[in-house]
């Protein structure tokens, strides 16, 4: 079942793109942009990365950690991130696991890839908000937008 605002977001442990093993409980404490991806370097999904990779600057004065998921492997994210020169972390949801627990599993290639979902949690680990339709050119912005109504800024 999809998880939806007020719930608590799901913890989970998977690979970043370096083969290092993160949950989201490190990140207590911290605002969250948990962002679903199908596959690398595959043109939506690279313009999506990209306006992270330009807004990045902007999420992190704003204290928010940017984390994108796709089923591909890490090495797939390090050759994804190398290549587009994104700063933040890429976790390799290679069991769907993540993407199951969030309702995010089934993209447009079914269950070989993710939805284009993103889900901001707030520093208590509440989901906040919900995107199920992305502007992939303008998503950062739209990110820092509905953060800044969600803590009243």
């Amino acid at each position: 079942m999809p998880v939806k605002v007020g719930d608590p977001a799901p913890d989970f442990q998977v690979k970043d793109d370096t083969g290092k093993m993160r949950t989201l409980n490190e990140f207590r404490g911290k605002k969250v942009v948990l962002y679903f991806y199908p596959k690398d370097n595959t043109p939506g999904c690279t313009k999506e990365a990209c306006s992270f990779r330009d807004g990045y600057n902007a999420l992190q004065e704003a204290g928010i950690v940017v984390l994108g998921v796709s089923f591909d492997s890490s090495e797939s994210h390090q050759k994804f991130k190398d290549k587009h020169k994104l700063p933040f972390i890429l976790l390799s949801d290679e069991k769907k696991e993540v993407a199951e627990a969030y309702g995010a599993s089934g993209g447009l290639l079914g269950s070989f890839t993710a939805k284009r979902y993103t889900y901001l949690i707030d520093e208590n680990g509440k989901i906040v908000h919900v995107f199920t339709k992305v502007d992939v050119k303008n998503h950062a912005e739209e990110v820092m937008q509905a953060f800044s109504k969600h803590s009243g800024k």
